[in-house]
């Protein structure tokens, strides 16, 4: 773990690492750019929430950026132990992001897209503590393949989400945020903390070209890494004994895809077909405009990462109660008024 006293070292690096990774990111995109243009355009389709052609890929340079930084920062501040650790998690990252590459030029079906998915899930589930439990009276094969569904869960809503400009961008920095905050407290190993900071930083130096209006999409190439490597420091945190915390960080992801899930499902309806009935994408249609939207997104993922940094401070039953509820109530008031749209 790291925290306050220790690991004095990263938290000198703390800076530099986020600097540098948005830097890798920002100069990545500019280079990457022309070439985005002429392969991977998104073309405007009836669920789309963009009326122009627009590139594709920019989480390439997000996942190349924060793996390099991360490495990197590993190298100069972490064990050897807890290099290996990161260089797999980020190896597993590598392979989501080639499936994602591949959805983005050309269509891939359904099934061989989940198996490679599942795969990369895997190798993060494989790489947690074996030490470590949530629920310690469940068999421990049955909490792994628990852990291993809600990760495929999660990079899959990381993906679904990705549906308007600044999106990931108002989730994934008050998540990272949040993470980074939460590991100086020391419920996050240095290898967790290593991969928030640069990935705080890689999405930051994406965060221009994705400005309402778009310039450059993130594209399943990033947003599938992102939620894997979200999903994976997540479970970390609540392997700690954080619950709450790894609840509240990502309640508006988890509200927002899972009610929609269920929407769906009960209206007898494909739910591997894309579509346009988020909560965010239904306030699109119902007045708010993408600004509005995604600033709404990112003021309550602070509030949520508030919250979980409190009940990391403070850890006890009563306060996570509190927190968690807390956090319901800002979530349920979003979705509420995405739902009613705007006001005339």
């Amino acid at each position: 773990m790291t925290g306050p006293a220790q690991a004095v070292s990263l938290w000198l690096l703390a800076p530099l690492m986020m600097a540098a990774a948005a830097a890798i990111s920002a100069g990545l995109i500019i280079v990457l750019l022309p070439a985005l243009r002429r392969h991977a355009l998104a073309q405007p389709n009836p669920r789309s929430s963009h009326f122009e052609p627009t590139p594709q890929g920019g989480g390439i340079a997000v996942v190349v950026a924060t793996a390099i930084v991360a490495l990197a920062a590993a190298t100069l501040a972490l064990s050897p132990t807890e290099r290996d650790h990161l260089a797999w998690i980020f190896g597993a990252a590598v392979l989501i992001a080639a499936t994602g590459a591949v959805a983005d030029v050309r269509p891939m079906p359904v099934l061989p897209r989940l198996l490679l998915q599942a795969l990369a899930v895997s190798m993060i589930i494989a790489a947690l503590p074996a030490e470590l439990r949530i629920v310690p009276a469940l068999p421990w094969w049955f909490e792994l393949a628990l852990l291993g569904a809600a990760a495929l869960w999660f990079v899959n809503l990381a993906n679904f989400m990705d549906g308007i400009d600044w999106m990931t961008v108002a989730e994934t920095i008050p998540v990272a945020g949040g993470l980074v905050i939460i590991g100086w407290l020391g419920a996050l190993p240095s290898a967790a903390v290593v991969a928030a900071l640069a990935l705080l930083g890689a999405i930051a130096g994406f965060a221009p070209f994705n400005r309402p209006v778009a310039r450059l999409f993130l594209g399943d190439v990033g947003s599938l890494p992102i939620g894997l490597l979200l999903a994976w420091l997540l479970i970390l945190l609540a392997l700690d004994g954080y619950v709450a915390a790894a609840l509240l960080l990502p309640l508006y992801y988890l509200a927002d895809a899972s009610l929609t899930l269920a929407r769906r499902l009960l209206a007898g309806e494909r739910v591997w077909q894309a579509h346009r009935t988020h909560f965010y994408q239904r306030a699109t249609d119902r007045g708010l405009s993408v600004s509005e939207i995604v600033g709404r997104v990112f003021a309550v993922n602070l509030a949520l990462a508030i919250l979980a940094v409190v009940s990391v401070a403070m850890p006890g039953w009563p306060v996570a109660i509190a927190t968690l509820s807390a956090g319901a109530a800002v979530v349920a008031w979003l979705l509420r008024a995405f739902v009613r749209g705007k006001q005339r």
